[in-house]
């Protein structure tokens, strides 16, 4: 069964999902947009799926769902938050205009946020910046899920990240990848459907090959995208959103059971217009370009069309989904 839900709707009762499980109204709200969008969207492997794992943090102490993020370090072009155990998206939401700014002074501008979790996608934490003219590329670890140079363990976090540009036409192009071949949430996705993963995704405990999404979530690991290279990505991601902002690496954040992983953000934000470049209307003859390449797509296309379908009939929710919301959210 499917049913269609408006925006509206389905935001106010993942925040009383949240709320009722014992978030601050304020750290909830961000979470919800981020749940809400991913749905929206047609990214359920980061929507409603997640919304169970935010709830055990918050109930089990795991994460402080009343958390009030702090600036620890502020330079003209970088600041320093501590998330202090609560969720990176409050301390995103309170830094962003201050982000802004500074970009717009300085041409570029940082922000590091440490002590925190990220449990969701990154597009919708950089979408409005680009909308407003920005160039965004942010990223975060998890605990180690990814092999490391053909190694049979993990050693990297699945380290998600993203990119944002402006268009003149259109919305923003955003891509949003994780560093294996799938995203943990996909394979969490395949597991509860019993389906099998393809070829090349995954090893069991042993480091052998596997397509059993059960054998790779138990003690397994995912494999890096474009095997050496994306390797050396996710080694990257380490050191831009553990080290720099003083978090622990991926094999240093043991996350108990499904629940996000105690993690890092790293930000950058570039205002083209220091520069003099005009890059959303540079970007349309790149796009035109591409189309005439014969791509099908790019990145944020099919997104972007799945929220217009959802503004016209409704968010469509499967049975799983809807369970979790009667769930939770009665």
């Amino acid at each position: 069964m499917t049913l269609y839900v408006s925006e509206d709707e389905l935001r106010a009762r993942v925040q009383r999902a949240l709320v009722r499980h014992g978030y601050a109204a304020a750290v909830a709200a961000p979470i919800t947009a981020s749940v809400v969008a991913c749905e929206r969207d047609g990214t359920p492997s980061h929507g409603l799926l997640r919304l169970p794992g935010f709830i055990e943090a918050a109930t089990s102490g795991w994460a402080d769902a009343a958390a009030q993020p702090q600036v620890v370090g502020d330079r003209p072009s970088m600041r320093v938050v501590d998330a202090c155990n609560g969720f990176t998206h409050l301390a995103l939401q309170a830094n962003a205009q201050a982000l802004r700014e500074r970009a717009s002074e300085t041409g570029v501008a940082v922000l590091l946020i440490r002590n925190a979790h990220h449990f969701a996608a990154l597009w919708p934490d950089i979408e409005p910046f680009a909308q407003a003219g920005y160039i965004a590329l942010t990223c975060v670890t998890s605990r180690a899920r990814v092999t490391a140079w053909g190694g049979g363990k993990p050693v990297f976090g699945t380290n998600a990240s993203a990119f944002a540009c402006p268009r003149a036409q259109g919305l923003p192009i955003i891509w949003d990848q994780a560093a294996s071949v799938m995203s943990q949430g996909d394979v969490l996705r395949a597991a509860r459907e019993g389906r099998a993963l393809p070829e090349g995704v995954g090893v069991d405990a042993e480091g052998q090959p596997t397509t059993d999404p059960a054998r790779v979530l138990a003690g397994g690991a995912l494999v890096a995208f474009g095997g050496v290279k994306g390797a050396s990505i996710a080694f990257a991601v380490e050191i831009l959103a553990s080290a720099l902002t003083g978090s622990p690496f991926g094999f240093e954040t043991p996350a108990p059971g499904s629940m996000p992983s105690k993690c890092g953000q790293f930000l950058m934000l570039i205002d083209p217009r220091c520069a003099g470049a005009d890059v959303a209307a540079r970007v349309e003859p790149l796009v035109a370009s591409v189309r005439a390449s014969g791509a099908e797509y790019l990145p944020g296309s099919r997104r972007a069309a799945r929220r217009e379908a959802a503004a016209r009939e409704g968010i469509a929710l499967d049975e799983h989904a809807l369970a979790i919301l009667d769930r939770l959210a009665c």
